[in-house]
């Protein structure tokens, strides 16, 4: 339940990071990877969706070794559970059983429960070919299923933050080398069944009465350091200081989000392990 005076959203970050940041076309950044017959590009916008036989996913033209990847995104309304609609970043193909992701997944539902946003982090497959996952997960302020909202992971040397309409609502810093990814990863955005654990850990199943599930993305963003970029290139900037960091305002914005939309925090999880997290 959402406290009327939090109605009107986040206070503003005071700084438009998606604003500096020119869009791409599809077809400049992107291709197909899986699924074709179920990918449409109109004007700019990408559709893809899930039914029975298949779902979709499509990956960036080139790996990065930092940057600012960002799409705006619109999702199904109505029976979702089981279904996940994703941007993020990964280098699996590369390193399978061995490699590092940062995550934006939206964890589909049944019609009466909002969307849940879920933000991860993995790298090196945790380095003993375990998935330790690190994720938090939060509601949303607004209906994401209404209109396109805008959505970026920003990577760079020292932390991760992600963001939603430009307001910061995770910040991931790099604490150590162990706990943080630094190889190349490309950009993928898939549509996909994942029944066995997206919705209430299962619970709930893809229901292909339903299909097909569509997931819309188009304003895509992409600023950053290829893998073969000289030393010299930076990543944009989180911050109008052009500092790494947030800046007051970001962070307040960010506490925020905390307080209000965060529904499940990995270090705070007493069923954890938490010398897998020693970053917590």
């Amino acid at each position: 339940i959402i406290p009327l005076s939090n109605a009107q959203g986040p206070p503003s970050p005071g700084f438009s990071l998606s604003s500096r940041v020119s869009t791409v076309a599809f077809n400049t950044g992107f291709r197909n990877l899986w699924g074709p017959q179920h990918q449409k590009l109109d004007q700019g916008s990408l559709t893809i969706w899930l039914d029975k036989s298949s779902g979709s996913g499509f990956k960036s033209l080139r790996p990065y070794q930092s940057g600012y990847f960002g799409a705006a995104m619109k999702l199904q309304p109505g029976y979702t559970a089981g279904v996940i609609t994703s941007f993020y970043l990964s280098n699996n193909e590369e390193h399978p059983g061995d490699h590092d992701e940062i995550d934006i997944e939206f964890l589909g539902t049944t019609p009466d429960k909002p969307y849940t946003l879920q933000t991860n982090v993995y790298m090196r497959g945790s380095g003993d070919r375990n998935m330790i996952g690190r994720e938090m997960k939060f509601h949303l302020w607004f209906d994401p299923t209404k209109d396109y909202h805008n959505y970026a992971i920003l990577w760079n040397p020292s932390e991760i933050i992600f963001f939603v309409d430009d307001v910061p609502i995770r910040r991931y810093p790099r604490k150590s080398d162990a706990t943080f990814p630094t190889r190349p990863m490309w950009v993928y955005g898939s549509i996909w069944d994942a029944s066995s654990w997206a919705t209430e850990n299962g619970r709930y199943k893809a229901d292909y009465n339903h299909q097909p599930f569509v997931g819309q993305y188009t304003n895509f963003k992409v600023s950053g350091c290829t893998a073969n970029s000289p030393a010299s290139c930076r990543p944009p900037s989180a911050s109008p200081s052009g500092s790494s960091s947030l800046s007051g305002q970001q962070a307040l914005a960010m506490n925020w989000v905390k307080n209000n939309y965060l529904v499940y925090d990995y270090c705070h999880d007493p069923k954890r392990d938490h010398t897998q997290i020693p970053e917590c």
